[in-house]
């Protein structure tokens, strides 16, 4: 039997993208007017009926994600800082207390009240922060019909030290990812790290993604596997080597993997993150 959480996202898969963030708004209204009438939300915390990506406290995920970031690629307050699908700054959030005057941040979306909201409440009291609004096609999110397989980032070679994707390249497809890649290679400072979240997979766990209770990545397109076969960036889980290729053919070097706890066979493991961990070097 399928659990309500697996109900709810074949429910939403099947909504045309431009009324997704409606059916957020009213799923969410009961619990968002609670918490505006009795809860004393952080002011950098939007409606839960806003939040178009991730789940759980907005607040402490941002701090966990700035906790990785501190923890694997030694994230300094000086910084000059990538965020690739800043969403609506769930990780710029935790940011804003940690970067100083010296350091810089830049984030783009595809989603453009995000991007508002967080220019609105976020750069608006840190100058040196800073979200851009990207028109690309994502069928999750979208019907816009500019490619990511095509798209180069808005930045000059060399520009930052540090750049981070969560939960971005589990919405792209291998062209778009295959780009994105060297879109990094070419924004980072020689020696400049990345830390991106993956679903990913090899021959001795592929089973596991397709009979995953929570997770499933039923479709197999070869070097990839999909959630959704309407919805192609609902979700995907990439094949271990094939990642290692266009990783390499980047021109990045893979640093380290950290695997997580949405395998079936390691959640009982000291994980980190939900979704696996990649370490990159430019």
């Amino acid at each position: 039997m399928l659990n309500k959480r697996k109900i709810l996202r074949r429910i939403y898969y099947k909504i045309p993208p431009n009324l997704r963030f409606v059916f957020r708004k009213v799923y969410f209204f009961p619990h968002d007017i609670w918490s505006s009438m009795w809860r004393n939300r952080n002011k950098y915390e939007p409606l839960k009926g806003d939040i178009f990506v991730g789940s759980g406290d907005f607040i402490a995920q941002g701090i966990h994600h700035l906790e990785l970031l501190k923890t694997h690629i030694f994230l300094e307050p000086e910084n000059k800082v990538l965020d690739i699908g800043s969403g609506i700054g769930r990780t710029a959030v935790a940011l804003t207390k940690f970067l100083n005057s010296e350091g810089k941040y830049e984030g783009f979306d595809v989603v453009e009240k995000g991007v508002k909201w967080c220019n609105d409440k976020i750069k608006k009291e840190n100058p040196n922060f800073n979200f851009i609004y990207v028109p690309l096609n994502n069928d999750l999110y979208n019907n816009n019909k500019v490619k990511a397989s095509i798209f180069k980032f808005p930045y000059d070679d060399n520009s930052f030290d540090k750049v981070f994707l969560f939960s971005v390249f589990t919405h792209m497809l291998p062209d778009e990812i295959t780009n994105y890649l060297s879109e990094i290679k070419r924004v980072l400072k020689p020696g400049g790290l990345c830390l991106s979240t993956f679903f990913i997979y090899n021959t001795k766990n592929e089973d596991k993604t397709i009979n995953n209770g929570q997770f499933s990545f039923p479709f197999d397109k070869g070097n990839y596997r999909l959630m959704s076969d309407e919805v192609k960036s609902a979700n995907i889980a990439l094949k271990e080597n094939f990642l290692e290729k266009i990783i390499l053919d980047a021109g990045l070097r893979r640093l380290k993997t950290i695997e997580g706890f949405w395998k079936i066979d390691i959640k009982n493991q000291n994980c980190n993150d939900f979704q696996d961990i990649i370490i990159m070097e430019a």
